[in-house]
């Protein structure tokens, strides 16, 4: 009888083990535990960036705002979010650059390998990591990967910005567990008639000029680049400029959906 006890009330051990295993690792991931105001810093990182994100960069300057939906935008965690077409002003290339601030749970749950394929795209080219030299010296880690429907391809790169690091964690929730406040940023362009590799080295210069300046205004740090004076800006909101597909499979301005990315 006594054994016959023991073991009935193993799986109610075993189950509470569980529970407070997966309650302590998501105080952790969340900093529920940790003292901090999470919240206030989160918030503070969210209006920096509505605030200060950069109009112009390297050849690159602002041409229009994207549209964003605010039913993804809240499914994606995000506190503060940018969605804008860009445009060098010697080649004529444009680039849509869509980024968040959340937490890390909430901005590894999304990344183009999963929402793409459900709007209708297919995977051209998979997922892989890709270093970017940037003007200031330092190097930012990326996702980069194509997707493809009739008519059009995507390149989309994505990378985490954290403490003034660009990188591309394997598991992202854990590998930028302990962290306030996170900035996720989608590059992208349509590579549909562009010539093989063009679209990566477009998008490569972009990230090189953008994130020494981002991290510039985000930090109070002095650029180390050569900074032009902001443009004024446009009005209006462009209905599907050249790649803002990208941003959101269905045309809205926002981002797409893993955990690795």
């Amino acid at each position: 009888m006594k054994t016959s006890s023991l073991s009935g009330l193993l799986p109610v051990v075993l189950g509470a083990i569980l529970v407070v295993g997966v309650t302590a690792v998501q105080g952790l991931w969340t900093e529920r535990w940790s003292g901090r105001n999470v919240q206030g810093e989160l918030k503070a990182a969210a209006e920096r960036l509505e605030a200060r994100f950069p109009d112009r960069f390297g050849g690159w300057e602002f041409v229009q705002e994207l549209a964003s939906d605010p039913k993804q935008l809240e499914r994606a965690g995000a506190v503060g979010h940018i969605s804008r077409l860009f445009t060098n002003r010697e080649t004529g290339a444009k680039v849509s650059a869509f980024i968040v601030c959340a937490t890390p749970h909430d901005a590894s749950g999304h990344t183009p390998d999963r929402c793409y394929p459900g709007a209708g795209f297919e995977i051209a080219e998979s997922e892989h990591r890709q270093s970017i030299p940037l003007q200031d010296g330092r190097t930012a880690e990326t996702f980069t990967g194509t997707f493809r429907k009739t008519g059009q391809t995507l390149r989309v790169f994505w990378t985490y910005g954290v403490d003034g690091r660009w990188i591309a964690p394997q598991i992202a929730r854990i590998e930028l567990a302990g962290t306030a406040a996170v900035y996720k940023l989608y590059a992208i362009i349509d590579e549909t008639r562009l010539p093989g590799g063009e679209a990566t080295v477009i998008c490569a210069d972009f990230l090189s000029a953008l994130l020494p300046e981002f991290d510039a205004a985000m930090f109070d740090t002095a650029p180390k680049s050569d900074a032009t004076p902001p443009a004024a800006e446009p009005s209006g909101k462009a209905a599907d400029p050249a790649g803002t597909a990208a941003i959101d499979p269905e045309n809205r301005g926002v981002e797409p959906a893993s955990d690795r990315g």
